[in-house]
């Protein structure tokens, strides 16, 4: 039994639309990572939340003549509901919009000025005439300096440049259209510049953790060299400035929602008397690990800002090696847009589907290394075949077999059997520990197949008539099977595992064989899955 201190941090959502299945498929991996380290007996923490703050949530107020407040509660809801549907297991899901974030956020801040790390300075920016404002990153329409194509402010959506702000001084105000002009506006800046040197060793240190893309861009935005960043901008909705003049802007959410990770572990240790530092500070007297989760748009602000930031505060803490970064999902071989209204939110998918059969498609299916695809076709091809034809049926005609008239027979374990489950186990927790998801279950996915040769080849509906002892091995090594798929299957699966272990009276997932004693009584076990028909379409 393992004892490290496991943190895991989910990328937080911005609450201005629905939740889709692009989002799930970059999440799913960290729920698959926090419930096999609980099984392993680790101390898992797994922590997100909404994000509040930023343009698009203030966008989408304006749009919809409502207060930013109103639609970060909205869609906070929301999101909740569909992690609780879908099996996330959080330690803690919280919001920046928060008193509790703010305090810590401002003593962030704090910390950083007392250090040399944020400072005052007046510079050009963009400033909409007609709206009588500075416009920022997502309020501006700006040329990529890298290809030449026409974006948002924020970040290149051709190329994934993120643009610094001498990019956005010759742009368009997104909110009415006119051409911007330069006036100077005092912000406050965070010296990203003076951590070069540690954030490329820090660089060297993680990489081989890390996937491509995370290696390739975080190499990249190095390469270009660090430029010190604005951490306030006019605005009145987000976290307030600590510091008298400010009165007019809030911190600049890039700087506050990294900083969630932080002040949700703070949040959850408070609430629970537990120390938040267990998890964050150096200690030679435990292991920890630090995971980070998040699409590949959002790699640099895991792998660069939030290092840095940690690194400012000049406190002891521990860097978040483990970024796993996903590609991007499409549908129907195209971006999901919200123009094209082709995102499907989770809501809707989960008043039609199985939580279980789209969790397995969001790792057998996921975006690991390459952008992948969904369809309708393809997803009902998956779950009839595999999640219908081979788990659930082998399950179903094991444990519904009308011979075992309710009673797991005395039989003995068929001794390849109990190696191949075992082997499974070290298999599927080489690949979690790799980051590598879908190898992971398609590990699992083997031992479904070994289990219906095995069924097959025993034929217990001829042995139940002619070889009582063969049937009774047969149906006693079945059951073990299933009982370990149980354990196997808690990472992907969690709720259909659950059920196999309520029935088997097993008490909580582990990661080691465990085994069903003989004349344990059964009922009728349920069906875990039905098949989907053509017509089971959004």
């Amino acid at each position: 039994m393992e004892n490290k201190n496991v943190l895991i941090g989910v990328a937080w959502t911005y609450a201005n639309s629905d939740i889709h299945l692009g989002h799930i498929v970059a999440y799913m991996p960290a729920d698959v990572t926090a419930r096999f380290h609980r099984a392993k007996g680790n101390n898992v923490l797994m922590v997100s939340g909404t994000d509040c703050h930023g343009t698009p949530t203030t966008e989408r107020a304006i749009r919809e003549n409502k207060t930013p407040r109103e639609i970060v509660e909205h869609y906070h809801k929301q999101y909740v509901e569909v992690f609780k549907r879908l099996g996330m297991s959080y330690d803690c899901y919280t919001m920046t919009a928060t008193e509790f974030h703010e305090k810590h956020v401002q003593e962030m801040i704090l910390k950083l000025i007392e250090n040399g790390y944020i400072y005052e300075k007046t510079e050009p920016a963009s400033f909409c005439p007609k709206c009588n404002k500075f416009v920022y990153d997502r309020e501006v329409e700006v040329v990529c300096p890298k290809c030449g194509a026409v974006s948002k402010g924020d970040q290149c959506g051709n190329c994934d440049y993120v643009f610094q702000t001498q990019d956005l001084l010759k742009g368009k105000c997104r909110i009415c259209g006119s051409q911007t002009e330069v006036r100077d506006n005092t912000n406050l800046y965070f010296a990203l510049s003076k951590f070069e040197k540690p954030l490329r060793e820090h660089f060297e240190r993680s990489k081989q953790y890390w996937r491509k893309n995370t290696v390739n861009e975080t190499y990249k935005f190095l390469e270009e060299g660090l430029h010190d960043r604005a951490v306030t901008r006019d605005l009145n909705w987000g976290v307030r400035v600590p510091l008298t003049n400010y009165d007019d802007k809030r911190i600049y959410v890039w700087i506050e929602a990294v900083w969630g990770y932080i002040t949700a572990t703070q949040l959850y240790a408070e609430q629970h008397g537990l120390d938040w530092t267990d998890w964050w500070y150096k200690n030679e007297n435990r292991e920890n690990l630090i995971y980070m989760f998040h699409g590949k748009d959002n790699i640099v602000f895991h792998s660069i800002i939030f290092p840095a930031l940690l690194m400012a505060t000049k406190e002891p803490y521990l860097m978040p090696e483990h970024c796993v970064s996903s590609e991007f999902l499409n549908v129907n071989g195209e971006k999901i847009s919200k123009s094209k209204g082709n995102g499907w939110p989770m809501l809707d998918m989960l008043d039609k589907f199985d939580a279980d059969s789209l969790r397995y498609f969001c790792i057998a299916n996921g975006p690991e290394k390459r952008d992948s695809n969904f369809t309708f076709p393809e997803y009902h091809a998956m779950h009839n075949g595999e999640i219908v034809n081979k788990f659930g049926n082998f399950i179903n005609r094991t444990l519904n077999y009308k011979g075992l008239d309710g009673v797991l027979p005395n039989g003995v374990l068929d001794s390849q059997i109990k190696e191949k489950i075992e082997g499974t186990y070290l298999k599927v927790e080489g690949c979690i520990l790799k980051n590598n998801f879908k190898e992971a279950l398609e590990h699992v996915m083997w031992l479904v197949d070994e289990a219906n040769k095995y069924y097959d080849e025993q034929q217990p509906w001829i042995a139940f008539k002619e070889d009582k002892e063969k049937f009774n091995n047969c149906i006693y090594t079945c059951v073990q099977i299933i009982a370990n798929l149980g354990n196997l299957m808690e990472p992907f699966m969690p709720f259909s595992a659950e059920k196999i272990r309520k029935y088997l009276g097993i008490e909580k997932p582990v990661w080691n064989f465990v085994a069903v004693e003989c004349g344990k009584n059964f009922g009728k076990f349920e069906v875990l899955f039905t098949r989907l028909t053509e017509k089971d379409v959004l």
